[in-house]
């Protein structure tokens, strides 16, 4: 096996890793009973399209391919910082009706 068609080979299979990593993430996303479950996936969903740019950068060769890999993942950070800020103020906001309290004063009356 020359090296040439091991890379190829290893290239396949790290995009298949990344594919179902991908979906499982997507998944998660979908499926979290919570706001930071929903959080984490989206950074998670950010690590993998990081994982997908410097896999593509591997196989064509081109070094642009790190130049958007690094601003991903800042933009990818602040973006979880964001998140993580915005959960904080809601939970010590006492003055903010929790989701229950909320829809049940929109029930109507009987």
């Amino acid at each position: 096996m020359s090296g040439e068609s091991f890379l190829s080979y290893c290239i396949m299979l790290a995009l298949g890793v990344l594919c179902v990593s991908f979906l499982l993430t997507v998944v998660r996303i979908l499926r979290g009973p919570t706001l930071p479950d929903r959080v984490l996936g989206l950074d998670m969903l950010v690590a993998v399209a990081i994982g997908f740019i410097a896999v593509l950068g591997i196989k064509t060769g081109f070094s642009f391919h790190v130049d958007i890999a690094i601003s991903l993942g800042l933009v990818g950070f602040l973006a979880t910082v964001a998140f993580a800020r915005f959960i904080m103020s809601r939970k010590a906001d006492p003055d903010l009706p929790s989701p229950r309290t909320k829809a049940a004063r929109t029930e109507p009356e009987r």
